[in-house]
């Protein structure tokens, strides 16, 4: 039996109050979810560690009283630490290696009274925008279970939309929040650069382009969660401008006549699907009748030297990373301990120099001041946040030519040879052709979000993605809670809830 059959029926917010007037209990509240997640995630495999002992142990210790007391909560197994705990990154090697302490994330997470459930699936290392790890195997969509949920915090939105929980923690390095949010239809707001803490372990994840948040299904648990864990921590190498208000209170704030500019025009990509132009036309007739000025325009994005200055950062750090997981595992690796993605980015790590890094990083630099440029006339930018609906388990895979061709080079361990045969072209163009929008703005470090406001005849989710000035989280979520208003998503059901 149940041990509270609404649960679904709540935000996270909306949870802490039933706890806060002893409606219900935190304990209650972890049996149901947990329920739900071992009702739904054999079909999803969205839950890849489970941690409900644990949970139950915070409720007997004594919740915190924060914004989000005794609401059940999922970490993505990539960034998030919990000591004790393995965090494997989607990676074979990891998996078994506890850690020695929580990630000031995580402490964040329990002061706003959260009770961690457990840890959400995700791609080796983070690196790819769907989420279909072998270590793991792949996280399916609710909505269609043939379909990818994204990358690389596919586990976490699965799980918020099919209601195992109503929040869960996510990062973006690309894209890694927006994606998932669009391929799962739930609301995701990667923060500005800076916002939230990246500590103790870790001064800026890919050079500064990654943020850890979280994918909600209303806007005001986004808000209240930033809110809660914003802040630099001790040794943060740079912070964001601070607020000037809670963002929450910035949710129900209606945000005036904005000036936005939109665009279907791939920045980094080639080509965009009709449903997703569908969606963006629909959303700007949505905010045209809200008020708003809609202007056809969007930056300048050279997206051949982008794409690739922004692959030889990836590589470079992707070789770091395999190199510091043999450190934490503690043994010898080879290039075969890891997948086919993981090993070519890192053996074209291994053969840039460090000049080209560096000139990588520069280009990078000079193109996010060019991109600044743009929002001095423009309050917000409108995209689709990907070219495509959520499409086909397995489809973004690498193909067997590719396959073959990365396993002859690694054998040798030739970085040198994967750039004479010219991979990295088509690599680039692959990555970024499904996703030719969200990448840009880690690299500017400007808050951006997707928002579920549009689905397609055959019920896929399409995600519209809004870019805001440096440090102005505040507008995109007056924005969001208008638009939240004027077209509620939140009930709409996968049918693998049903």
């Amino acid at each position: 039996m149940s041990a509270f059959p609404e649960f679904h029926q709540y935000d996270g917010l909306g949870l802490a109050e039933l706890v806060r007037s002893g409606q219900v209990s935190p304990a209650e509240l972890v049996d149901e979810a947990a329920a739900r997640i071992e009702a739904t995630n054999p079909r999803l495999n969205a839950v890849v560690r489970k941690m409900y002992e644990r949970a139950h142990e915070t409720v007997r210790a004594g919740v915190p009283e924060g914004p989000f007391a005794g609401v059940p909560f999922l970490i993505k197994d990539l960034l998030c630490t919990v000591a004790g705990v393995p965090t494997s990154c989607g990676t074979r090697i990891l998996k078994d290696v506890p850690q020695p302490h929580d990630s000031e994330m995580v402490r964040r997470y329990r002061a706003a009274g959260l009770l961690i459930l457990g840890k959400t699936n995700t791609p080796e290392f983070g690196l790819l925008p769907y989420t279909e790890p072998e270590a793991f195997g792949p996280t399916n969509n609710p909505w269609d279970l043939t379909r990818t949920t994204g990358g690389s915090s596919g586990g976490s939105a699965a799980a918020v939309a099919a209601r195992m929980v109503p929040l869960a923690a996510g990062g973006d390095g690309g894209g890694s929040i927006r994606i998932p949010a669009s391929c799962c239809g739930v609301f995701g707001l990667k923060p500005t650069r800076g916002r939230t803490p990246t500590g103790p372990d870790v001064g800026e994840n890919w050079r500064g382009y990654v943020q850890e948040h979280v994918l909600t299904r209303s806007v005001r648990d986004s808000a209240a969660m930033l809110d809660a864990v914003a802040g630099p921590d001790i040794g943060a190498p740079y912070w964001a401008p601070p607020r000037e208000r809670p963002y929450l209170d910035e949710v129900t704030t209606e945000p005036g006549r904005l000036r936005i500019a939109f665009s279907a025009r791939p920045l980094l990509g080639h080509d965009v699907d009709a449903e997703c132009e569908k969606g963006l036309l629909q959303t700007v007739r949505l905010l045209e009748g809200l008020g708003h000025e809609l202007v056809e325009a969007s930056p300048p994005v050279d997206r051949e030297a982008f794409s690739v200055a922004y692959l030889t950062m990836i590589a470079a750090e992707t070789r770091d990373t395999i190199v510091q997981a043999a450190k934490l595992a503690g043994r010898r690796v080879s290039l075969a301990d890891f997948e086919i993605g993981t090993r070519a980015l890192a053996m074209l790590g291994k053969a840039f120099s460090a000049g080209e890094y560096a000139g990588a990083l520069n280009y990078l630099q000079a193109s996010s001041r060019r991109i600044a440029r743009f929002f001095e006339e423009y309050d917000v930018l409108l995209t689709p946040t990907l070219s495509r609906p959520p499409v086909v388990t397995g489809s973004l895979q690498p193909t067997v030519a590719e396959r073959r061709q990365v396993e002859i080079v690694s054998r040798f361990n030739a970085g040198w040879l994967m750039r004479a045969l010219g991979v990295i072209k088509p690599l680039a163009d692959k990555t970024f052709e499904f996703m030719p929008y969200t990448p840009v703005f880690n690299v500017t470090g400007q808050p951006a979000m997707s928002v579920p406001l549009h689905w397609t005849a055959g019920g896929l989710p399409v995600g519209m993605h809004f870019v805001g000035r440096y440090g102005d989280e505040a507008t995109l979520y007056r924005l969001a809670g208008q638009l939240e208003r004027a077209q509620p998503w939140s009930e709409r059901t996968p049918p693998v809830v049903a």
